[in-house]
């Protein structure tokens, strides 16, 4: 399993947003979508706005892998579910606190959406 390096976890934790491709269940790549990206320790994580619903998150939850694009970072990456209620705690405060600046029509679903956290793994 590879390790991201510190340059890209500073460089996509930076960045505003990401640009996540999953993959379809045939392995080919679907529209990619903007979502927000938020860092723990070395570890990088994407919650679905949408909840459950999202079409981009059923596509990934299918196929556990996708492609990201931020910051300059461009990577193939596997989707892990992630139920842990620590590390969720953990990145509920991640959101609100690189996120909170808009408001809790966009910080609320984001935590309310914790079942459908997923961590990025680079292939």
């Amino acid at each position: 399993m590879t390790a991201w390096t510190n340059d890209e976890l500073t460089r996509i934790e930076s960045a505003e947003e990401l640009r996540m491709t999953p993959s379809r269940s045939d392995g080919t790549p679907r529209t990619p979508v903007p979502i927000w990206v938020v860092r723990d320790g070395d570890d990088l994580y994407v919650r679905s706005f949408r909840g459950s619903a999202g079409a981009w998150y059923r596509a990934a939850r299918a196929s556990h892998e996708g492609r990201i694009r931020s910051g300059g970072v461009d990577k193939d990456v596997t989707l892990v579910e992630v139920t842990d209620p620590g590390v969720n705690d953990r990145i509920d405060t991640a959101y609100r606190t690189k996120y909170g600046r808009y408001g809790a029509s966009y910080i609320d679903p984001m935590v309310a959406s914790r079942d459908t956290t997923l961590k990025l793994v680079p292939r």
